[in-house]
């Protein structure tokens, strides 16, 4: 199955077309009221921890550093993933950020994160829960 999972900053207008729109970062966006933004929710249990936000915005770990972190603390608790992938399974799902850059920030990695575990739970769910059982056949009354 396809998923449309798009990355916006929440200073960009809302489209009609945008589906669930969820603000993943921690901290509240500066100057903006929560009716302006059109939000279907604000969940900060998939942002990064606030530890590694500062980490990486104090510079004292490098991008590539944080991304490997932040992947492990997606890897580390997978049921934070849980409610974004119901989102994404019923259409279009945006996600928002403040960060002016969208593809330094988070939301490209828990993205890829969100894509890897639909796909994994869709394959799980292809395969039969155990083997065909055949006893019927061989009955003879």
């Amino acid at each position: 199955m396809s998923y449309e999972i798009v990355l916006k900053r929440v200073y960009a207008p809302a489209d009609s077309d945008d589906g669930a729109r969820i603000l993943v970062d921690r901290l509240w966006p500066r100057g903006k009221r929560r009716e302006s933004l059109a939000l279907t929710e604000w969940y900060r249990d998939a942002s990064p921890s606030p530890a590694l936000r500062r980490q990486y915005h104090q510079g004292t770990i490098s991008p590539a550093v944080f991304a490997a972190r932040y992947r492990g603390e997606l890897r580390d608790d997978p049921g934070y993933l849980v409610p974004l992938m119901r989102h994404a399974r019923r259409g279009r799902l945006t996600l928002l950020t403040a960060t002016r850059n969208i593809e330094d920030s988070h939301l490209p990695i828990l993205r890829e994160a969100l894509l890897t575990a639909l796909h994994q739970e869709d394959a799980a769910d292809a395969e039969p829960a155990s083997s065909p059982c055949y006893g019927h056949e061989f009955r003879s009354d």
